[in-house]
């Protein structure tokens, strides 16, 4: 994982080796029922979704599974290369219509050799609002290790319900 941060651009890349395939890769982030196995975060009992048909130019929304469904983040589907390659943009929804605000979360997966994936997960564009960098440095590492526990093993980490 690093953290980068320039006068302009800071930037958040995390990379991780998982075994598995490109294609159980692929599919945890764009199915709502292997994202819901993984995505919450350490200190949180809160699971979510990232909900969109996945289409270059469609909307996804990433939704909290409260009942209510409440929308977090949102934003657009930039490109889309099964089992490559995820690109979008990331918005809270109050900033969805203003572009200006929007950061971007590029989704790489590479079969390295046989049985092991690399994923690179970069979030770029996040000089216009530090608080979102704060939130995206303790939350994609928690994601991603979920997401590589599961694959690997069948069961994601532990929750801890009421820490966050």
């Amino acid at each position: 994982m690093t953290t980068t941060t320039s006068p302009t651009k800071p930037s958040f890349v995390y990379v991780t080796y998982i075994q598995t395939t490109p294609e159980k890769v692929w599919q945890a982030f764009v199915d709502t029922d292997v994202m819901a196995q993984y995505w919450f975060g350490p200190t949180s009992d809160c699971v979510r979704v990232n909900v969109s048909d996945w289409k270059v130019g469609s909307t996804w929304e990433h939704q909290r599974l409260d009942g209510a469904r409440t929308v977090d983040i949102c934003g657009k589907v930039v490109e889309c290369d099964p089992p490559k390659r995820l690109v979008m943009s990331w918005a809270r929804p109050s900033e969805a219509a203003d572009t200006s605000k929007h950061s971007r979360v590029e989704i790489d997966i590479e079969q390295r050799i046989d049985g092991l994936v690399r994923l690179t997960v970069s979030h770029c564009d996040l000089e216009r609002d530090p608080k979102m960098l704060e939130g995206i440095s303790g939350g994609w590492p928690a994601i991603l290790s979920n997401l590589k526990t599961l694959l690997e093993t069948g069961h994601a980490l532990p929750r801890m319900p009421g820490a966050a």
